[in-house]
């Protein structure tokens, strides 16, 4: 129905940005991966997904078209909505997830939060055949900049909130992560890492 927005950007958040696209504000979730492309773009297009229940209109947005196709093929899995979709895609690459299930890694797409190993191997068996056709040689696109310690923690504590973490646990995960490296480390490695955190 919507198939991209393009327009002022306004806010960005881990989790979302707010586009102003003619002087309608649209909220679009994102995931990690488009978040550190998007830089600090002033003008942005972003292809979207919109996803309709009775209760929500939820824009889905994406920087590329590759990581846009990834997430409607994982939503075309029995078990998998938009946000455990958007989950997959902020813990993981659009790489790894390809490599992944060319492997048959289970292990790897069944590190992501709120993914039990039936659902896990129903993804592999099922997205095998229609994944990774494309080049696989895209690299992933450099991390963003370290930002000083406060801010990075409250913003990885708030995606992480967001994404349906109990704050009491995405706390201990961002502590853990900052302890390991010191606290330099990105606001997009640190939610990744915090999302593989057991």
């Amino acid at each position: 129905m919507i198939a991209y927005l393009s327009g002022r950007l306004v806010f960005k958040d881990p989790t979302y940005v707010i586009l102003d696209v003619g002087g309608v504000g649209y909220q679009v979730k994102i995931s990690l991966q488009t978040y550190s492309r998007i830089k600090d773009e002033e003008q942005l297009k972003l292809l979207t997904f919109l996803h309709i229940k009775e209760d929500a209109h939820t824009l889905y947005g994406f920087k590329e078209e590759r990581e846009k196709s990834l997430f409607l093929l994982l939503l075309s899995i029995n078990g998998v909505g938009p946000n455990t979709a958007l989950m997959i895609l902020s813990s993981l690459s659009s790489e790894e997830i390809e490599v992944a299930i060319a492997s048959n890694d289970v292990g790897t797409i069944q590190a992501v939060k709120g993914i039990g190993a039936k659902t896990a191997q129903r993804i592999i068996l099922e997205l095998k055949d229609k994944v990774g056709k494309s080049s696989g040689s895209e690299s992933t696109a450099p991390l963003g900049f370290l930002h000083s310690g406060n801010k990075v923690r409250e913003e990885a504590l708030q995606a992480l909130i967001t994404l349906g973490f109990p704050k009491a646990v995405a706390e201990k995960n961002i502590t853990q992560v900052l302890k390991k490296t010191n606290g330099e480390i990105s606001l997009e490695d640190l939610i990744k890492a915090s999302l593989k955190t057991p």
